[in-house]
């Protein structure tokens, strides 16, 4: 069984616009999903932002889990060393809306917001 951290410790942040997002999308899974949040070498900047939805039995041992109110966000070790106190917020803006990445680690960003250097 995978603990999750508890909530003061969180290594990713959620706006609250950001939960509501995120659970309304899981909700039309139809399904219980927990978010996975990563990263892979690529994108404009070096490095590019992964985020899924999977089902919790894939959690691994080694993975960082965080709760919001019954949600996890699933983070593996490995990507924890570019994300932690990553905030991800939520704009339903039309230009420029979606998912937003606010990452301390980062010493710069792409255009697009979608992937950094560090």
């Amino acid at each position: 069984m995978v603990q999750a951290v508890p909530s003061q410790q969180r290594g990713i942040l959620l706006s609250e616009a950001a939960l509501r997002q995120v659970l309304f999308l899981r909700d039309r899974q139809g399904k219980d999903l927990c978010l996975r949040v990563g990263v892979r070498q690529g994108g404009c900047s070096g490095m590019s932002y992964l985020m899924d939805f999977e089902d919790p039995s894939k959690i691994r041992s080694d993975d960082e889990v965080y709760d919001y109110d019954g949600f996890k966000i699933v983070c593996d070790r490995k990507s924890m060393l570019y994300l932690y106190g990553l905030m991800l917020d939520y704009s339903d803006a039309m230009i420029g809306g979606g998912f937003q990445f606010t990452n301390p680690n980062a010493n710069q960003t792409c255009g697009c917001g979608k992937s950094f250097g560090v």
